[in-house]
């Protein structure tokens, strides 16, 4: 003897109805409600998965690209003069297991020009022969055999490609660094210039770094500056979002004469501002999911008053007000179930070919949508995460099942008396 199962009579009829109003059997402007609102929930739910990959994307897209130019954290002399010994500085830190490299370094702000044409930048003193195990950046001139270049009193300089295109200026010819630092001379105090020469570019995907960052050589940066050697170590760890616990443990270990920074916050307010943008365009498009959702309360509302003949007739058979608002329940729910499955699959698919889709749109109205020197980055980048997309599927389904309480409540309180007394 078999077992069958039976489903509950409330969800039998209830997705009967659903599947009715959809088709369009027996009132086509409900059916036509429906699907708006089904419509509404996939797309704002599509909308919101769509926006936050987007937000993820380029977060992360940065954040890599930041790390393959800086250091995790870096260890720089509280009184702004040169280290007395950067080695046994490093030393101290490698006793931390995270921390995988080390090496010295003199950073400082100046211009760099080429013929009348001026621009800050970064000068970055560093040593080639430790440079390449703390950045990426070092680490590929140095398979190139770019950073070779840079010798001690040879006054060599890379520079990041988009400063090198707006200087004019080509691997082999001369620029000119002026220092905030005067000299002073019987005329007065005059600004202090070095010509170098570039022997070479990197890209780094980062316009901030690409258009302002020049390197050279530790000897030749400290002799310009005159800070008589390193002012910091820069070190590099094995998992770079460990960096904050890093540093406060260095912190304590090498007190207060050692200023420890670490990447999350030498670019604080960056990351705040985007998770607070990323925030708000959640609730933002939150508010779309729940005015599509709530739509369905309209939907139900003419549902009810559609089927009120056979309200009566379930209450006259045994049916109790429970289950007649169930039935109007699982219709709600069914609908709303639909609009966040549907809109999940598309958000899906759209937020997974992002990088297929934006550059067919910017080919065919002939635009771009992230210009390199406003959003850093040129490329529409995507990371849909788990983290974000199962709290919208929840919150879509909390929604549309709040959505059918009302009026399925009001389909619980009908009369069977006074709903077939003109039938």
């Amino acid at each position: 003897m078999s077992l069958r199962f039976e489903w509950p009579y409330e969800w039998r009829v209830g997705w009967r109805y659903t599947r009715a109003g959809r088709a369009g059997r027996r009132n086509g402007f409900i059916s036509f409600i429906s699907g708006v609102s089904v419509l509404g929930i996939a797309l704002g739910v599509a909308a919101l998965i769509i926006v936050l990959s987007v937000m993820n994307g380029f977060q992360k897209e940065v954040r890599d690209r930041m790390l393959g130019v800086i250091a995790h954290v870096e260890l720089i002399s509280a009184d702004g003069e040169a280290l007395a010994d950067w080695r046994a500085l490093a030393a101290e830190a490698r006793r931390e297991p995270e921390v995988i490299g080390a090496a010295p370094f003199v950073a400082a702000q100046a211009l760099v020009g080429r013929g009348e044409t001026l621009r800050g930048a970064i000068l970055r003193g560093i040593d080639p022969a430790e440079e390449p195990a703390v950045t990426p950046l070092a680490a590929q001139l140095a398979a190139r055999g770019e950073l070779a270049a840079l010798q001690p009193g040879a006054w060599q300089v890379i520079a990041g490609s988009e400063l090198a295109r707006t200087l004019r200026v080509m691997p082999g010819e001369p620029v000119t660094v002026v220092t905030p630092s005067g000299q002073v001379t019987p005329a007065g105090v005059v600004p202090r210039m070095k010509q170098m020469n570039l022997a070479g570019t990197f890209f780094a995907g980062h316009f901030e770094y690409d258009s302002a960052l020049v390197l050279m050589h530790l000897d030749d940066a400290a002799r310009l500056f005159r800070t008589q050697g390193p002012t910091g170590v820069q070190l590099k760890l094995k998992d770079a979002q460990a960096a904050r616990a890093v540093a406060e443990r260095l912190a304590a270990r090498l007190g207060p004469q050692v200023q420890v920074r670490d990447w999350t916050r030498s670019n604080e307010n960056w990351f705040a501002a985007v998770q607070l943008e990323k925030r708000m365009m959640a609730i933002i498009l939150t508010l779309i999911v729940a005015v599509a959702a709530f739509n369905l309360v309209s939907t139900l509302v003419m549902t009810v008053t559609d089927k009120r003949a056979d309200i009566a007739i379930l209450r006259t058979l045994g049916a109790s007000p429970r289950s007649i608002m169930g039935i109007f329940i699982v219709q709600g729910a069914t609908a709303g179930v639909i609009g966040t499955l549907s809109g999940l699959g598309l958000g899906l698919l759209v937020a997974c070919n992002i990088d297929v889709i934006v550059p067919a749109l910017e080919r065919l109205f002939n635009a771009s949508f992230l210009p390199g020197s406003i959003y850093l980055i040129s490329r529409m980048p995507s990371d849909p995460q788990s983290a974000d997309i199962v709290p919208i599927a929840l919150i879509s389904l909390a929604l549309a099942f709040l959505a059918t309480l009302y009026p399925s409540w009001r389909a619980s309180r009908v009369q069977p008396a006074e709903a077939l007394r003109y039938e």
